[in-house]
């Protein structure tokens, strides 16, 4: 039932802060809801019950200033509606002038309101003193007085859910913004005042008159009580909701978010704290957004190992020296193949050449360091230790020979070397590089040049096949003891066995 209701309030605020005359009936229901007030308060103290004999005297007298007031209220309105509106008439974002002045418009308006009351309620007191034999003028100005409140604050009410359609606009145009009178802790109080402070003592006021007669008071403490306990029921509910609503729904957006969903946005539906919120819960949302993109571009470039070691560390140099297998592969006769074809052909070929290598690296646990034109180098063991690393090493040099031969595009020649090597951070506070330096690199390097020339296009040091699992070594044979430039002495290098021997 208030789930429906709420529904019908938002369909009629809408209307309400599009049409013309909107504001004015906005207007209009708040001071019959304080005439109303007014009424029963005169009728619970009998005050009707004493007018004489020029009763309809009194009563064209007492209409002549709710009229008045009605017509400079409704022309006020309708001076407001074109000054805090007229950007929403012409089918236009606000100005930053216009979006304060809108969130201060319940305020301003509220404040107008109980000043148009005060002439009201002295002109009314003075004809209840003139017609009526009724005495106690203190109880007739306390209970107008508090039913002028009651009007005001139904008022602030009314024009605060009024203009809540428009504060994500608003929201747009000042970003995160609290006025001071649309706070929770304003439209709480003012909730309680209207619903349940008021009412009470309006009735304190009632019971408080001694010339009331006892049937009266009772009758007036019936009436007073069931009003405040119905228009208190649903002022709560009403603000519950406007409540609860928002907060599940940026705990449901925020439990999203913790689950990666990081395209979630919730609505700013408020000028409050909770706005405040709503927009904080977005901001989170889209800077954990461009943080992921970051490091999405970023672990693109270097490797998703060597950036999350750079995002998780400090931008010191940092580094150690530890035992890694390097595995180096190469393009055979690329000069050649680029001046044969078009760059942009050759470039095709080249990348669809390096997906290879990076699948099948960093499946096997390894990282792709870098790319140095149509090659690239390849480290098992760094930044991330692993038990053994001379066996994946191997393992992913066999698949990116057989995936190059079976796509028969390119040939390449493929080295695997072993050895001590310093893994680290190198370059100057304003510009770091994760690399890797030692011989195990070089000889890579090397073999990989001399691998362009062997049948099966892999050539891999003796120590790399010593540190491998007995299964692996079973996939190698010796090849020769080569001569390697800037290596002393031989080198003993091993390639794999063809597939059926």
């Amino acid at each position: 039932m208030l789930r429906v209701l709420a529904r019908a309030m938002n369909g009629l605020v809408r209307w309400a802060l599009r049409s013309y005359w909107g504001l004015g009936l906005v207007v209009i229901t708040a001071n019959l809801v304080g005439l109303g007030a007014i009424f029963l308060v005169a009728w619970a103290d009998g005050v009707f019950s004493r007018v004489g004999p020029n009763w309809r005297e009194a009563a064209w007298l007492l209409a002549i200033y709710p009229a008045f007031a009605v017509a400079i209220g409704i022309g006020l309105a309708i001076y407001d509606r074109r000054r805090y509106l007229r950007w929403l008439d012409d089918g236009r974002k606000p100005t930053p002038e216009e979006a304060r002045r809108l969130i201060a418009l319940p305020a301003v308006i509220t404040v107008r309101a109980i000043v148009l009351w005060i002439p009201g309620i002295a002109l009314t007191v003075w004809l209840v003193d003139r017609f009526t034999d009724y005495d106690n003028d203190a109880v007739v100005i306390a209970g107008f007085a508090l039913g002028a409140l009651e009007s005001a604050g139904a008022t602030y009410l009314i024009l605060d859910r009024l203009i809540r359609p428009a504060v994500p606009i608003i929201a747009a145009v000042l970003g995160p913004t609290v006025h001071p009178s649309s706070t929770v802790l304003v439209r709480v109080l003012v909730t309680w005042a209207v619903s349940s402070a008021l009412p009470g003592l309006i009735i304190i006021v009632v019971l408080s008159d001694p010339d009331t007669p006892a049937e009266d008071r009772v009758r007036a403490a019936w009436i007073f009580t069931i009003v405040a306990l119905a228009v208190g029921a649903l002022a709560t509910a009403l603000l519950a909701r406007s409540v609860a609503t928002p907060m599940r729904t940026m705990y449901l957006a925020l439990d999203r978010i913790t689950r990666g969903e990081l395209d979630v946005r919730v609505p700013v539906g408020s000028a409050s704290e909770i706005g405040r919120l709503e927009h904080s819960v977005n901001e989170l949302a889209a800077t954990l957004q461009d943080q992921a993109h970051t490091e999405d571009v970023f672990g693109r470039h270097v490797g998703s190992t060597v950036a999350e070691r750079a995002l998780s560390g400090s931008t010191d140099l940092t580094g150690d020296v530890r035992i890694v297998s390097a595995l180096f592969v190469d393009v055979t006769g690329s000069v050649q193949l680029s001046a044969e074809m078009a760059p942009e052909q050759f470039v095709h070929k080249l990348n669809r050449l390096l997906a290879t290598v990076v699948a099948a690296t960093e499946d096997n646990g390894g990282l792709v360091n870098k790319f140095a034109g149509d090659a690239a180098l390849c480290i098992f063991g760094a930044p991330s230790a692993l038990h053994d690393n001379a066996t994946p090493a191997l393992r992913a040099a066999r698949r990116i020979r057989d995936e190059v031969v079976a796509t028969g595009e390119l040939d390449v020649g493929i080295g695997v070397a072993r050895g001590q090597v310093f893994a680290g951070d190198v370059g100057a506070d304003t510009r770091l590089e994760f690399t890797v330096i030692g011989d195990a690199v070089n000889e890579a390097a090397r073999l990989t040049a001399m691998a362009k020339e062997a049948p099966q296009r892999i050539l891999v040091s003796d120590p790399v096949l010593q540190a491998a699992t007995p299964h692996e070594r079973a996939h190698w044979k010796r090849y020769k003891d080569l001569r390697l430039r800037g290596i002393p002495g031989r080198t003993r290098t091993w390639t794999d066995i063809p597939p059926g021997r």
